[in-house]
């Protein structure tokens, strides 16, 4: 996943898009910035407290305060007393209902991916962008064997996850450019290199793959598609333990189910 900031207290927060496509004119940094603050929380984290969100968001602590009373005042954060600490609120939730309630696509897929699931024996995702990370919207685990995968929420690192560089492979050439380099500077051009070669397996294959690359013990696989009511692109993507599920397995077996099931959702 991508390190936390490591920018000094006086630097804007991280941007979810490239500097490039940026108009600095109708940009609003303050409300950049209470966006970060809610991006902070990691799935699994309840509670963080203005030491995290500092550490986190590279903000000055001042400006950190401004805004987690803001955003509590606007029932996005919660304070929690005895701990001294801060939760997401339900004014968060809503907004995540709000998007989940109108991804037909996703109701549509959720069949499906729990059908090739059950198939292949192997955890079965959907994910999209998010910033520059990848977000699970769904992941459907096999019912016949143990598998891993990600619980909805969850984000990826665009460059060593599959499912971000199906991403990555789908776009065109400038926009690709420009988020390479943006994310070269926060995880680093050996990074970079590794999802360059696997846009060249994407050319070939129709599929992006991560071997061992986003955690020792995870094969991953993905194929993208266009979401035609919205005009977004979805990734599909499947995982598994590479103890038990080798290379082999992803691309002769799992890859050609995936892109076909990629292919009746789009």
């Amino acid at each position: 996943m991508p390190a936390d900031s490591n920018r000094n207290s006086t630097s804007t927060p991280r941007r979810p898009v490239s500097s490039d496509d940026i108009d600095e004119r109708k940009f609003v940094v303050a409300l950049a910035r209470g966006l970060d603050l809610l991006r902070a929380f990691r799935p699994g984290e309840t509670l963080l407290g203005n030491r995290d969100f500092v550490e986190r968001t590279g903000l000055p602590k001042a400006t950190v305060n401004r805004l987690a009373y803001t955003l509590t005042t606007l029932g996005y954060l919660r304070f929690d007393e005895p701990a001294g600490k801060y939760a997401l609120d339900t004014g968060v939730l809503s907004l995540g209902f709000t998007l989940l309630a109108g991804a037909d696509t996703l109701e549509l897929a959720r069949p499906h991916m729990r059908e090739l699931a059950r198939e292949i024996g192997a955890a079965v995702s959907l994910g999209c962008r998010d910033g520059l990370d990848m977000i699970y919207l769904e992941t459907i685990r096999s019912e016949t064997a143990l598998t891993l995968g990600l619980a909805p929420g969850s984000r990826l690192s665009m460059l060593t996850s599959s499912m971000g560089r199906a991403y990555l492979a789908v776009q065109d050439t400038a926009a690709r450019e420009a988020l390479f380099e943006e994310l070269g500077r926060n995880e680093g051009a050996a990074h970079v290199d590794a999802a360059r070669r696997a846009i060249a397996d994407f050319a070939r294959d129709g599929c992006c793959y991560s071997f061992r690359e986003w955690h020792d013990d995870v094969n991953a696989i993905a194929a993208p598609f266009r979401d035609v009511r919205n005009g977004r692109w979805l990734v599909l993507s499947s995982s598994g333990p590479a103890s038990s599920m080798g290379e082999a397995y992803f691309r002769d077996i799992i890859g050609p189910k995936l892109k076909a099931l990629a292919a009746r959702l789009a």
